[in-house]
Parts: C-alpha cells; structure tokens; sequence
C-alpha cells in the first residue's frame, strides 16, 4: 500500500516539475516574442496552479509520515520530495520575478540583441528536467552530468553583468532595463543553482557522498 502511495507521490512532483518547466519557458517565450499576455498568465494563472500543487504535495508527505511511519529508504524518499517540492515552488516564483521584469522590457527599446539569456534558459530548463529525471529514476549520472553543467549557465550569467555593465557605463539611461535583464539572468542562474541542489541531494542518497556547491544565493 505504502508503495502504491509512494508511486502516486512520485507522480504528482512530475507533475509539479513539468509546470515549473513550463514557467521558465513561458516567461522567457514572453519576453523574446514581446507577449504580455503570456507573461501576465505565468504571474497569475500557473503561479497559483502552482502555489495549489505545492500545498497539495506537502500534504500528501505528511500524511504519508502519519499514516504508515515509513522507515529508511521511504521516509528519505519522502523527505527528498518535500524538499524538492519546496524547490519548484520557489522555482515559480523566480519566473514570476522573469516575467515581471519581462513585462516592464517589452514596452521599450531593447538594449541589446537577446542571444545570451535564451541561451542560459533553455540550459536551464535541461537541467531542472534531468534533474527530476535523476531522482524518480536513481540516476546518479544523470545526477552528476546536471551539477557539472551548473557552471556554464554560471559563466553565461557573469558574461550577461559585463556586458551591461558596459552599457550602463556609456549610456546611462540604459540603467533601468539592463537591471531588468540582470535580475532576469539571476533569476535563471538560480534556478539552475535549484536543479544542481536537488542533484546534489540525489548523489547523497544513492551514493552516500556529500556534493556541495557553494553558491552566491543573491
């Protein structure tokens, strides 16, 4: 019983994971194609689907503790999918941040030709899903292969602040929307940071080893 419990569990964080997918596409579709109405659908229609998939999730773990006291490898499971579940619930609000930010560049000049954020997207959204994968399936290559690719969104994000810095520098009145774009690429970037913890804790349980990578949490 308690498996077939733990199986619609697993179900439900898949579930949960591919909205959350769905949000960082969303928000970044809206900003590339210039779509308030996509963006205004990620800040009030998925964030509440959301927000309602993370209370149902959380109640669902702890009943599952109450009812049937699990043990060992079902009560980590279990524990891993609250911490998870608390994960993509603050993986919703960062694309609430992107959109917010997107809704306010999409009413003015670009600053410059969005090649980079595209790019750091679409590497993130790779790894959330690899990640979710790498836990309902133990994969511990998965695993590893999501925290090593960690550094190259790192480093898109670091190319992301110099180049507006550089605008902002010469042309002041740039300020504003390269901030807008810096919170947006932050806001990835710690999404990724989101995908690489859940691989992190994927490794310790499977393996027992301890991978931690330290992160700036601005």
């Amino acid at each position: 019983m308690l498996e077939e419990k733990l199986d619609e569990l697993k179900k439900k964080l898949v579930e949960e994971a591919g909205l959350a997918e769905d949000m960082v596409k969303k928000s970044i579709e809206g900003l590339i194609e210039k779509r308030k109405e996509i963006l205004e659908k990620v800040i009030r229609g998925y964030e509440s689907k959301m927000n309602k998939l993370e209370i149902e999730l959380d109640e669902f773990c702890t009943n599952l503790i109450a009812l049937y006291q699990p043990e060992a490898g079902n009560l980590r499971t279990i524990l891993m999918i609250l911490k998870m579940n608390n994960d993509l619930e603050r993986i919703g609000d960062l694309t609430v941040n992107i959109s917010e930010s997107a809704l306010f560049l999409i009413e003015r000049p670009p600053v410059k030709p969005l090649i980079d954020i595209p790019r750091m997207a679409e590497e993130t959204v790779n790894m959330l899903k690899n990640a979710v994968d790498s836990f309902i399936n133990k994969d511990t290559k998965l695993a590893k292969s999501v925290c090593q690719k960690d550094t190259a969104v790192d480093n898109l994000r670091d190319q992301i602040l110099r180049e507006l810095i550089t605008y902002m520098s010469s042309d002041p009145s740039t300020i504003d929307r390269s901030i807008h774009l810096i919170r947006i690429s932050r806001s990835i970037e710690r999404i990724a940071d989101l995908s690489t913890n859940i691989c992190e804790d994927v490794i310790f349980m499977t393996e027992g080893r301890v991978i931690k990578h330290h992160k700036d949490e601005n």
